[in-house]
């Protein structure tokens, strides 16, 4: 676990900052930012939730992390398993299968602007004194909105818009992934319930707009291959 301790006042005597001044002038305290404005933004779930994280068994704390960096993995191997059972289906089957990955880049792509535009800090680095399981992302990684939070329910929607079953089952570790960041203490809440609402509101419309050009596009694509494979075996 990681402990900030970046953050503490700083009291400056007369003496030092002013020597011309009377004596018993008050003078201003130089302190750590403020912790934005408590619960309004999100502070004061996050030091309820990471303090519950610290005293959670370190098997817990391990799990977490796990979940966290690698549970992405999940649906890669889920979309390679959509792509296989697909080769074999309708034109509309494939175009599905192929347009869930790009529908999930587009969306972080636009989840990466969103960050760099807004510029949150990361809640490990801006809430002093506070105790997390993960260790904060270098300055400039910004916080709002959780990109994994993005990548995970986009992925769930995507897939559940093309195949249910594994969609509906995926929704599961999607949620899991997101909350793994509040727990592991680089995430508000608000960050990740900004970005799951995100990947799942825009990954399946992007596929339902697309969905017409792409099957045209895989039809094409296996005329012209079955056109030129006839050619060679001629």
């Amino acid at each position: 676990m990681y402990i900030d301790t970046a953050h503490s006042g700083i009291v400056h005597g007369g003496a030092a900052l002013g020597g011309g001044l009377p004596s018993g002038t008050a003078l201003p305290v130089a302190a750590g930012p403020p912790e934005k404005a408590g619960p309004d933004y999100g502070v004061g779930v996050f030091r309820e939730i990471t303090q519950w994280a610290a005293g959670t068994p370190e098997w817990m704390q391990k799990l977490g992390e796990l979940v966290t960096e690698g549970g992405i993995l999940v649906f890669v191997a889920l979309f390679v398993l959509q792509w296989w059972r697909a080769r074999r289906g309708d034109d509309r089957t494939m175009a599905l299968a192929l347009l869930g990955p790009v529908a999930v880049a587009a969306v972080y792509a636009l989840s990466e602007i969103i960050k760099v535009w807004l510029h949150e800090e990361r809640p490990c680095r801006d809430i002093p004194g506070v105790t997390v399981i993960a260790r904060c992302p270098e300055p400039g990684d910004w916080s709002f909105p959780s990109n994994h939070s993005v990548i995970a329910a986009a992925s769930a929607l995507a897939l559940l818009f093309s195949w249910r079953l594994i969609g509906l089952l995926a929704l599961l570790p999607a949620v899991l992934i997101a909350l793994s960041r509040v727990y592991v203490g680089v995430h508000y809440l608000h960050d990740v319930a900004a970005g799951f609402l995100l990947g799942a509101v825009l990954a399946p419309l992007l596929m339902a707009v697309l969905a017409g050009p792409g099957t045209r596009a895989v039809g094409r694509f296996r005329r012209s291959r079955g056109r030129h494979g006839a050619g060679m075996t001629a």
